[in-house]
């Protein structure tokens, strides 16, 4: 069965979160966007998993559905933790992802964590536990977990951060490495990038929302063609199986508010190279940048820019439709028109990755502007103008340039 998986996202229970992502809404989300399987996110935070409990139950082995419901979307029981801690005379800041099979599980999960640190906190606990003594204790707990470093990349709380992190799995986890199987790549790097990188060739590289408002799942996600299980989702990331993990779905990685260098205070962003030229230092305040994912990537590279592994899962690189229609419109991803023209192509077209993904140009002409259309189409080609994000400013994908810009929009949608 072919299928779609974002498996990292935020509940209500935290931090900066919207206050609409329950589980209802999450399911009405999941059907627009076109995503199967979902992460319940936030297991470890009490509140959400008692809601968790009274409103899911069991449907495929490992996979719950809502109860009384039809609707067809897969809940996966994720969380995500925050392990701040010092090691080799560094103050480390990681952030993992735990998958688990079973609310048993999670049941013993959240007993342990919560003799170590306050779970009613935060949807996404903060620890001053060691990242690999996290992993013992979840592999005791049980097997079937799986432990993903998250947004691996990310300067303040990647695995390869360059405020907090390690250079390798190896060095972060030491003995335990071997039990790693994978890393999300997060918003600011893409698969290619990681593929420079000893550990992001061999592990696994899944990729995820981190949503933290229900629109904004799938931003990244995951596409399966196996057994809609648990136990065979796991295995086909532990595996990389290319006949049953077939590819993921992509920011375009400059979007990301980390990809370029920079110091948001001064409103300045610069280049790896140019960086290089300042020895690190803000040319406008003298305080240190903040190094961004591309530039901490050239520093673990052990191959050069384009390198493909032979053996890789691909990868598909979108923007999301409203923010096509938005450009196209000239409005705010917020605007009526844009929710307004949104919702009808939804209508005629099933769901968000189908239009990006799938929908031929001619059947999109015929229900919509000829310029979103055309959007969607330079989208899936990868024909887009991109300005990087940096030190928490998030990046800008363009899809016409200014000259097109000047083209006549239409006022009215038919």
């Amino acid at each position: 069965m072919k299928f779609i998986a974002d498996f990292h996202l935020h509940s209500k229970y935290s931090r900066a979160t919207s206050k609409n992502m329950d589980l209802e809404n999450l399911d009405k989300w999941a059907k627009i966007k076109g995503i199967k399987v979902l992460s319940t996110g936030d297991f470890t935070h009490p509140e959400w998993f008692k809601n968790l409990k009274e409103k899911l139950e069991p449907a495929e082995i490992g996979l719950f559905k809502l109860k009384k419901s039809d609707s067809g979307t897969r809940f996966i029981l994720t969380t995500e933790v925050s392990c701040v801690y010092s090691k080799k005379g560094k103050i480390r800041k990681i952030h993992i992802i735990i998958f688990a099979p079973s609310f048993e599980i999670v049941e013993k999960i959240n007993t342990h964590l919560g003799w170590i640190g306050n779970l009613k906190a935060d949807g996404r606990p903060i620890l001053g536990l060691d990242a690999k003594e996290l992993l013992k204790i979840i592999l005791n707990i049980s097997e079937n977990c799986l432990v993903v470093g998250a947004h691996v990349m990310t300067p303040w709380f990647g695995i390869f951060g360059s405020k907090s992190g390690f250079d390798s799995i190896e060095e972060c986890f030491e003995d335990y490495s071997k039990y790693i199987y994978a890393l999300e790549s997060g918003l600011s790097a893409d698969p290619k990038m990681l593929w420079r990188i000893p550990d992001g060739r061999r592990l696994s590289l899944i990729s995820n929302s981190d949503a933290h408002s229900p629109s904004h799942i799938g931003r990244e996600a995951n596409v399966f063609d196996t057994e809609l299980s648990y136990p065979a989702i796991i295995e086909a990331i532990k595996t990389k199986d290319p006949q049953k993990f077939l590819y993921t779905i992509e920011f375009y990685p400059e979007e990301g508010k980390y990809h370029y260098d920079g110091h948001r205070e001064c409103n300045i962003r610069l280049s790896p190279k140019e960086t290089k030229k300042y020895n690190g230092i803000c040319p406008n305040c003298g305080r240190p940048l903040t190094i961004g994912v591309l530039n901490r990537v050239e520093q673990l590279a052990d191959r050069p820019e384009g390198f493909k592994p032979e053996e890789v899962i691909p990868f598909k690189s979108l923007v999301p439709l409203e923010e096509i229609i938005a450009e196209v419109l000239g409005r705010g991803r917020a605007a009526n028109q844009v929710k307004k023209e949104y919702q009808n192509l939804i209508e005629k077209f099933d769901s968000e990755f189908n239009i990006l993904l799938n929908v031929k140009r001619e059947d999109l002409e015929t229900a919509t502007l000829p310029e979103i259309a055309e959007g969607i189409i330079r989208v899936r080609e990868g024909k887009v103008i991109k300005e990087p994000g940096y030190d928490g400013v998030y990046g800008k994908i363009r899809i016409f340039s200014k000259a097109e810009d000047s083209f006549p929009k239409q006022k009215t949608l038919f």
